[in-house]
């Protein structure tokens, strides 16, 4: 039997991750001994604890994928969690707000890194306003809330995800603006990508393959019974409430598919939108683009279903 470690990209609970806990729980698993766990934010990111060895998979955005690899990081995206993005840009009625254009002349809180820079400016400009005249407020790794911007930090923020943070926003709803970035002119892009050190990739393919299998049918069993998935993530998170967590995965589970399967890479949600955050400045490189992603892990139907799906010269298919 296989052991295999995957970390999750945040701390419990996070919806997103609720087709593993079902595919390991569920018994979708053949051979595999699957063991999750979450990063220590003091020690880094998702990525950071892979390069030290403490964990075999991960679930890291495909930006940071790109990043990584570019610095030499042996890892790669063997299956796509998410087939848009999920960032959203939030605002208020209340403040004179009413489209991504009206920022201009207005303070946008957000961490600003180059890629969630280039991104406000982005869906800004695109929308007919002055990016320029953005004023930026750092607001860290924080997570803000329409209470934020009452209390005057900002006019808007950035960052958050409209599958799950807003459900605890408990502003009247008529008074929030949401414009996720799917929506507002963001290049279409994977917003979370499972990765694996390469060196997995080369000594355990099999069991790789089984944890994608399984994945598969964890996270078609979550979509299609979100009841039963809050059930599951909740054995994790018990103190949460299931009403919540199950809205929740109503709202990000379609996002798990693409075409009704789980799991495709499609090259140009990799690569086009590595080379379009490259172009603003999200990026400083893209020299560890090629190879990033394979689909040699995948079930066949991942495969099939994705029409730009293309072979990827790699070391890890060459040796799968």
């Amino acid at each position: 039997m296989s052991t295999l470690r995957v970390l999750l990209g945040y701390h419990h609970p996070w919806p997103n991750d609720a087709g593993l806990y079902q595919a390991r729980d569920g018994g979708f698993l053949d051979d595999v001994d699957l063991r999750i766990a979450v990063v220590d934010p003091g020690r880094g990111d998702t990525l950071a604890h892979l390069a030290r060895d403490e964990a075999d998979l991960g679930i890291v955005p495909t930006n940071r994928l790109v990043a990584a690899r570019g610095r030499g990081q042996r890892v790669t995206a063997v299956a796509a969690i998410n087939q848009v993005g999920l960032e959203t840009l939030h605002s208020l009625r209340s403040l004179g707000v009413q489209r991504p254009r009206d920022l201009a002349g207005r303070r946008v809180a957000l961490n600003p890194t180059p890629r969630g820079l280039a991104m406000v400016r982005h869906l800004v400009a695109t929308d007919g306003g002055d990016p320029d005249a953005v004023t930026i407020v750092d607001s860290g790794p924080r997570e803000l809330q329409s209470r934020d911007l009452l209390a005057g930090t900002a006019d808007a923020y950035f960052g958050a995800y409209w599958a799950w943070d807003e459900l605890f926003d408990t502003h009247p709803p008529e008074d929030r603006l949401s414009w996720p970035v799917k929506d507002h002119g963001a290049p279409p892009f994977h917003s979370y990508v499972l990765v694996a050190r390469e060196q997995v990739l080369e000594q355990d393919p099999r069991g790789v393959r089984a944890v994608l299998a399984g994945a598969a049918r964890g996270y078609r069993a979550v979509a299609d019974d979100p009841e039963a998935g809050a059930a599951a993530f909740e054995r994790v998170t018990p103190w949460f409430p299931r009403a919540t967590l199950r809205r929740s995965i109503e709202l990000v589970s379609p996002t798990w598919f693409h075409e009704g399967t789980w799991g495709v890479l499609r090259a140009g949600l990799v690569d086009d939108y590595a080379r379009w955050l490259l172009a603003r400045g999200g990026l400083p490189h893209v020299d560890g683009l090629a190879g990033a992603w394979t689909s040699a892990f995948l079930p066949e139907t991942a495969v099939s279903s994705a029409a730009s799906v293309s072979s990827v010269a790699s070391g890890a298919e060459a040796t799968a």
